[in-house]
Formats: C-alpha cells, structure tokens, sequence
C-alpha cells in the first residue's frame, strides 16, 4: 500500500512492502510496534532504531510525531484518498467549496448528506459500490453542502460531479 506524507510543503511517497517500505523509491527494512498502554511505538528503519511518540490530531490521517525531542505535525494520505483529492481539487489540509467528483465508476447506494447541511472534514457524503466493494466519499474539510447531484440508484462514471460543498466561511 502507498501512503503520501506531507511534512510542511514536502510529501514524501512511502509504500509498505511487508517487512520492509519503500521511502521516494529507495527500500529500507522496517518494523513499527506499539509499546502497550503508551502513546510510544518502536521503530526499526533501515538499521536504525527510534523511539516514536505518536498523537492523533483532528484532522484525518493528520499526526503530531515527537522523535529525538521535537514535535514534527504530519499528514498521511492513502493513495485512494491522494487520488481523491486530485480528482476533487483539493490540496491536503485545503479548505473552502468545491465539486467532490467520484474517484471511481460505480453505483451510488446512499447519499448521506442535503443540501443545506453543514459537514464537518472527514463526514460521510455518498456511497458508492464499485466492484462489489462500498466506498464512501468523504468531506475533505469542513463546508456546507451546496448541491446534490445524484440519487440512489444512479450509475457514475469517474470524475463525475456528486457533491458541491461551499465554503462556512461568511461571503462579503
């Protein structure tokens, strides 16, 4: 599975391989256990080992890491989610409106949302099945749905329109 991590204005590919990743396309043998009852988890990384605090913060996939005694704030991305964003136009962390388009042909089971509805970043907005799978679309941030435009029942292509979200934000 690949993952993107956004460190700042830097993102960094990082794909699991079992007992190893691969970091921007160089292998490095890896092994990450929790310590139980702490926030702490040991990390083995190309021969290296590191002590890791690891926090969860509000956002989805967004961590506060503290290694070596500084706190970094991260963001990890699947590549489903990363393909998400590219489609919908947003930027990791982005907020304000825009369309949320289906990443994939399918089937819209639920539309979870109205119009009207205030969401908050990672809230659930249509479901749709594809290859006999249940995917849902989620807000990418906080926003107010502006406009739905399917219905259970219908079929989607990729990229097309499901949601528009608008900014909470007051116009002027």
């Amino acid at each position: 599975m690949k993952y993107f991590v956004r460190l700042g204005a830097r993102t960094i590919e990082v794909e699991v391989l079992g007992g190893a990743v691969r970091v921007n396309g160089e292998s490095l043998e890896a092994h990450l256990a929790g310590v139980p009852g702490t926030p702490l988890h040991n990390l083995l990384l190309g021969g290296d080992s590191w002590t890791v605090a690891a926090q969860s913060l509000e956002g989805p996939g967004q961590w506060a890491l503290g290694v070596v005694g500084e706190r970094v704030e991260v963001e990890a991305v699947d590549e489903r989610t990363q393909a998400i964003r590219a489609l919908t136009g947003k930027k990791a962390g982005g907020g304000g409106g825009g369309v949320v388009r289906a990443p994939m042909p399918g089937l819209v089971l639920r539309v979870v949302v109205a119009e009207g509805e205030r969401v908050a970043a990672g809230a659930g907005l249509v479901v749709v099945e594809a290859m006999k799978m249940e995917n849902e679309i989620k807000a990418a941030h906080a926003a107010l749905v502006q406009k739905v435009h399917v219905a259970p029942g219908a079929v989607v292509e990729k990229g097309a329109p499901l949601v528009t979200l608008g900014s909470l934000e007051p116009s002027n």
